[in-house]
């Protein structure tokens, strides 16, 4: 049997959180954890054009689908600039 409380339980799975990253040095809010594919669409930001880093680590393009960015992660965004 159930205590009272059990009724302001929510499965964990549920239950969707805004989720606060740092992007390129400021704060920047999300409505719940996304892959960095998401995050550079979200952005409307040329995947190709870009390199990402998650926490200090280069993110390899092949892996933008996977890799997810969650809550105080930081994330910089660094675009080509072509030029001689």
């Amino acid at each position: 049997m159930l205590g009272p409380a059990s009724c302001f339980l929510v499965p964990v799975s549920s239950a969707v959180m805004p989720v606060t990253i740092q992007l390129n040095g400021e704060r920047y809010e999300v409505p719940e954890p996304l892959t960095v594919e998401a995050l550079l669409s979200r952005l409307e930001i040329d995947a190709r054009r870009v390199a990402v880093e998650l926490n200090e680590y280069v993110v390899k393009k092949p892996a933008y689908s996977a890799t997810i960015v969650r809550e105080g992660d930081a994330v910089e965004v660094v675009n080509f600039v072509g030029g001689g």
